[in-house]
């Protein structure tokens, strides 16, 4: 089957409201260009250097997004492009968003990452420290960043529950936070979770916003 027939398939089953972040990382710019020109936009890649040399070789209204972990030192390489960061996850990366994006004229929306997965290995706050975080109140004095919602991997399992129940615990901490922090902001609005194996899932526990890589590209 074809990059096209993938996307279509996809977009029968996955309702209009929820985006679909096509994750292109690893994939070469060819197999990009066949989902762009079956009409998919948004692509997501995880290393800031592979990035930076698609958007180059690719058409300008591609919105990208990045979905990996993103060390200080590179934001400066995306700054000026970049559409959507999923993996805000401390302190010193938000001041660091905050300083490219002020050099660059641009306020840059960002997802905070937190960590629902019973695995050690996926990063982000855990629901606690995203709590002291927000209460902080420091990202009130980032006017070039903007908080958009919130995103997380469940665990890798078959265990359909426990997935379910994690997806839903991202749910009730973006609910908690809308209301504590976000209840007049409308741009506070995306649930980022979801990918390739348990996307139905997570669009049935409220995901605006799903990372599908193998359903579009097939296997690396």
């Amino acid at each position: 089957m074809s990059i096209q027939s993938h996307i279509d398939d996809l977009r029968e089953t996955v309702p209009s409201a929820v985006t679909l972040v096509a994750v292109s990382k690893f994939h070469p710019a060819g197999m990009v260009r066949e989902a762009y020109d079956a009409g998919q936009r948004v692509f997501g890649e995880s290393r800031v250097q592979e990035l930076v040399v698609k958007k180059e070789q690719l058409p300008g209204d591609i919105e990208w997004h990045f979905i990996g972990n993103l060390q200080r030192n590179k934001v400066k390489q995306i700054a000026p492009f970049i559409s959507l960061i999923h993996s805000l996850d401390n302190e010193r990366l938000m001041q660091e968003i905050e300083k490219q994006g002020a050099a660059n004229g641009r306020v840059i929306p960002c997802l905070v990452q937190i960590h629902i997965a019973e695995e050690e290995t996926k990063a982000g706050f855990s629901p606690d420290e995203c709590r002291q975080f927000l209460e902080g109140g420091k990202w009130k004095t980032c006017p070039h960043v903007r908080i958009a919602g919130v995103m997380g991997m469940a665990t890798f399992t078959d265990d359909e529950n426990q997935v379910r129940k994690e997806f839903r615990q991202l749910k009730s901490l973006f609910d908690e936070f809308k209301a504590g922090y976000f209840a007049d902001d409308p741009g506070f609005r995306e649930i980022s979770m979801g990918m390739t194996g348990d996307y139905p899932v997570a669009i049935e526990e409220g995901s605006t916003m799903i990372r599908i890589g193998t359903l579009i590209f097939g296997d690396r």
